[in-house]
C-alpha cells in the first residue's frame, strides 16, 4: 500500500528546476514517477558534480530508486531505448527503469504529422506528443502493450506501495486546460493529475511548486511576444541564465516574473513547498524587477525583491508552507 506521495510541479511554462529538485529529495522514497507528457520534457540533473540530462526516463534511476514512466505518458521506442543506453554507458542501473502497459506509443507517423502540421504553428517541439495523445483519446492508438516484444523487459502492470515522488513534467501555465491554449501541451501538468499512476488523492503530502526568479518560455505564444528578444535587459538574463531548452535546444524567451499568474499557479496546485532558483542570475547582472497588475515592479536589491515576493504570496494563499531560495544551479 502506498504510504504518502509527494509531487513536484512547475509553476509556469517547464523549465523551472524540477529535475534538480527531484535529484534531491529522491533518496527519501521508494519510487519516482512521471505522469505526463513523453521525450518532448527534458530534466537536467548533477550527480557527483557531474551533469545528466533525461527527457522521458524519471530522475530515481540516478540514485538507484526504481523509476517508473506512468499510464498518462506517451513512449517513442527508439527514444527511450536510446535513453536506456545513454544510462547504461554511464554506469546507472536500468533494471530499476519500468514503463506502465498503458501508456501509449508514439509513432514515425505521430512524429511527421507533428513537423508538418504543429511544430510552425503552434511551437511544438515536434516530437509527435499531440498527435499520439489525439489517437489516444480517439481510441485508436497503440499501446506498449501492443509492443511487447520490444519492451518486455521494462513492462510494468504492479501496483505502487511505500513512499512515492512524483516529478511533473512542463509547467502549469502548459497544462491543456489552464494554459494560453491553443499554445498549450498535450496533457495535464497540474499535481493531481498524477492519481492516474494508481493512488487516491488523499494520500498526497506535500507538492512542491518549482518556479525561477524570471520566466521563461519555448515555443510560440502570443502571451511571450518577440518583441521581448529586442529587450537588452531581458536578453542578458536569458544569456547570463544560459536559458537553452533541455529538449529543444533552443534559447528560450525570457520575462521578468508575473506574480500574479505565479500566485495562480500556487493556488491551483496547492503547492505546500515552494522552492524559486537561480537568484543569483539576477544578482549578477543587478537587475530586480517583476511583473505585477501588468505593471513592471523595480527594486534595489534581491533581498527587496524577495521580500515583497514573499508578501504577496502570503497575502493571497494559504497553502504555501515553506519558501526556499535557491542560488547555485546546483543548490536546491
Amino acid at each position: 500500500m502506498v504510504e504518502y506521495v509527494d509531487i513536484c510541479v512547475g509553476l509556469a511554462w517547464g523549465d523551472e528546476g524540477k529535475g534538480k529538485i527531484v535529484s534531491h529529495l529522491t533518496k527519501n522514497y521508494d519510487y519516482v514517477c512521471r505522469w505526463n507528457g513523453g521525450d518532448n520534457a527534458g530534466h537536467t540533473i548533477y550527480v557527483d558534480n557531474k551533469k545528466y540530462s533525461t527527457h522521458l526516463v524519471p530522475s530515481g534511476v540516478f540514485h538507484g530508486i526504481k523509476s517508473i514512466i506512468g499510464p498518462g505518458c506517451v513512449v517513442n521506442i527508439k527514444s527511450f531505448l536510446n535513453e536506456i543506453n545513454y544510462l547504461k554507458d554511464n554506469g546507472f542501473n536500468t533494471n530499476l527503469i519500468k514503463i506502465s502497459s498503458k501508456a501509449h506509443i508514439v509513432s514515425d507517423e505521430h512524429i511527421y504529422e507533428d513537423k508538418e502540421k504543429y511544430k510552425n504553428k503552434i511551437g511544438t517541439t515536434a516530437r509527435g506528443i499531440g498527435p499520439c495523445y489525439t489517437d489516444k483519446y480517439a481510441r485508436k492508438g497503440k499501446t506498449v502493450n501492443d509492443f511487447k516484444d520490444e519492451l518486455k523487459e521494462y513492462i510494468w502492470d504492479e501496483v505502487l506501495e511505500g513512499k512515492i515522488l512524483c516529478e511533473g513534467a512542463q509547467g502549469f501555465w502548459l497544462d491543456i486546460d489552464h494554459g494560453n491554449y491553443p499554445y498549450v501541451t498535450s496533457s495535464n501538468t497540474l499535481p493531481y493529475s498524477a492519481c492516474s499512476l494508481g493512488f487516491p488523492h488523499q494520500k498526497i503530502r506535500k507538492i512542491y511548486g518549482a518556479v525561477k526568479i524570471y520566466d521563461t518560455r519555448v515555443g510560440i505564444d502570443p502571451e511571450f511576444s518577440d518583441e521581448l528578444d529586442n529587450n537588452e535587459e531581458l536578453m542578458k538574463i536569458a544569456e547570463t541564465g544560459k536559458e537553452y531548452g533541455t529538449t529543444t535546444g533552443r534559447l528560450r524567451k525570457v520575462n521578468y516574473l508575473n506574480i500574479n499568474k505565479l500566485i495562480k499557479a500556487l493556488y491551483y496546485s496547492g503547492t505546500t513547498d515552494l522552492i524559486i532558483s537561480k537568484i543569483d542570475i539576477l544578482e549578477s547582472i543587478n537587475v530586480f524587477k517583476y511583473i505585477y497588475n501588468d505593471e513592471i515592479c523595480s527594486f534595489n536589491s534581491s533581498e527587496l525583491m524577495i521580500e515583497s515576493i514573499i508578501k504577496l504570496i502570503n497575502d493571497n494563499n494559504n497553502y504555501v508552507s515553506n519558501i526556499l531560495l535557491s542560488r547555485s544551479p546546483k543548490e536546491i
